[in-house]
């Protein structure tokens, strides 16, 4: 027959591994030289096990540990769309301001354009450099 360890025991009838070692000293259950137990041994002294609570315990605790892995999940989630949408205002912020700063420079270059464009409009003639000529006004004896 197949042999089992405490801890497979313990999980099998459900049992803490105190209440197997408990049979074992009052000598209730024997251990093989390897120091597992016989199947036949533990069905004589706790009887056949019962599958359906154990399973419907673990099945328990699965959905327990599942609803618990889920609600870290939201958490996480939740966190993530929190950092998202204040990543998305600071980054309307930051395009606010840029766009301010352009709008400031476009103005400022019509206006610089405004006042280039202003004197070609006032100059009536051009001048030739040919007729602005330096004079020495001294007399050549002076020199």
């Amino acid at each position: 027959m197949k042999s089992l360890s405490v801890i497979e025991l313990s999980n099998l009838y459900g049992i803490t591994r105190q209440a197997i070692y408990k049979q074992v000293n009052k000598g209730n259950l024997s251990k093989n030289s390897d120091g597992k137990i016989d199947l036949s041994e533990a069905i004589r002294v706790f009887g056949e096990p019962s599958r359906n609570v154990n399973s419907s315990q673990t099945t328990e605790t699965r959905k327990l540990s599942e609803v618990h892995l889920l609600e870290q999940q939201v958490y996480m989630l939740q966190k993530q769309l929190e950092q998202a949408h204040e990543r998305e205002q600071f980054q309307r912020e930051e395009l606010k301001a840029k766009n301010d700063q352009l709008h400031v420079k476009d103005e400022q270059i019509e206006a610089i354009q405004r006042l280039l464009e202003a004197p070609k409009a006032y100059t009536t003639s051009s001048i030739d450099p040919k007729l602005d000529i330096a004079t020495d006004t001294r007399s050549k004896s002076e020199s």
